[in-house]
């Protein structure tokens, strides 16, 4: 019962973006072909609703439930890992037609080719945690 309200949120999550249409191929090749300013658009809400969250905690006027103010680590100024990662991200988005959070929205769906696109992306997560002592940071 604990996790209750985290299911909850993720349905509530998995349901909008279904209703949004983010987990439709033809959606996500129309914003790699720049005919269309709907997946951009849902990703800027996400940004901006993200960095304002950001910032509320950063100024102590959001606190985690057990009343303490958040604090930030400062990130390093290395961009070029952050390029390399997101090139990275966005080829294997433009090579499956999903972004890696709708994976587990389209497994739920009925479309089970998704569980190769799943385990993929565990054995990539597995591969960098194996790796990342050795990968520049």
């Amino acid at each position: 019962m604990k996790m209750f309200k985290y299911i909850v949120v993720g349905f509530l999550f998995g349901f909008g973006m279904w209703k949004l249409e983010a987990i439709s191929t033809f959606r996500i090749i129309e914003m790699f072909h720049f005919q269309s300013f709907h997946m951009y658009g849902i990703i800027m809400t996400g940004v901006g609703t993200g960095l304002i969250i950001t910032q509320l905690f950063k100024s102590g006027k959001i606190k985690t439930r057990s009343g303490e103010i958040k604090t930030f680590e400062p990130k390093a100024k290395t961009w070029w890992r952050y390029i390399l990662g997101g090139i990275i991200f966005g080829m294997g988005w433009a090579l499956t037609g999903v972004c890696s959070g709708m994976m587990f929205l389209l497994l739920g769906a009925g479309y089970t080719v998704f569980v190769i696109f799943l385990a993929s992306a565990m054995l990539g997560t597995f591969a960098y945690g194996l790796w990342r002592k050795r990968l520049p940071h």
